[in-house]
């Protein structure tokens, strides 16, 4: 089972930029979409982007142009770029790992594994 750390969130002001960070340990299967899904109070999980194991993109329609999602060379620390943070992007975010990517809906909806999350907030 794979293990999911994150790091990198904070409190910034809304038009600021944040980069999250998450590393995996233990056994990550090679065909494996990582990702970040973000939770706020009240609402459901919304899956934010992830990667295939082909290194293809997938990003949630509010965020696409804004976020950037990457892999480390060695495929075991994945990051996400947040520019022009706005306060609806205000969220726990939760690095995570999925059984299946083939569209950003998918990727939140086959989740094997996820960390214990790291807080953004965003300020008007």
């Amino acid at each position: 089972q794979v293990q999911l750390v994150e790091s990198g969130g904070g409190s910034v002001q809304a038009g600021g930029s944040l980069r999250l960070s998450c590393i995996a340990s233990g056994y990550i299967d090679s065909n494996s979409c990582m990702g970040w899904f973000r939770r706020t109070p009240g609402k459901e999980r919304e899956a934010v982007a992830a990667i295939d194991s082909d290194g293809s993109t997938r990003y949630t329609d509010s965020v696409k142009g804004r976020f950037t999602i990457s892999q480390g060379n060695a495929k075991n620390t994945l990051y996400l770029q947040m520019t022009s943070l706005k306060p609806d992007d205000t969220a726990m975010y939760y690095c995570a790992a999925a059984w299946g990517c083939s569209n950003i809906v998918q990727f939140v909806t086959h989740l094997n594994s996820w960390g214990r999350g790291t807080q953004v907030t965003v300020s008007s």
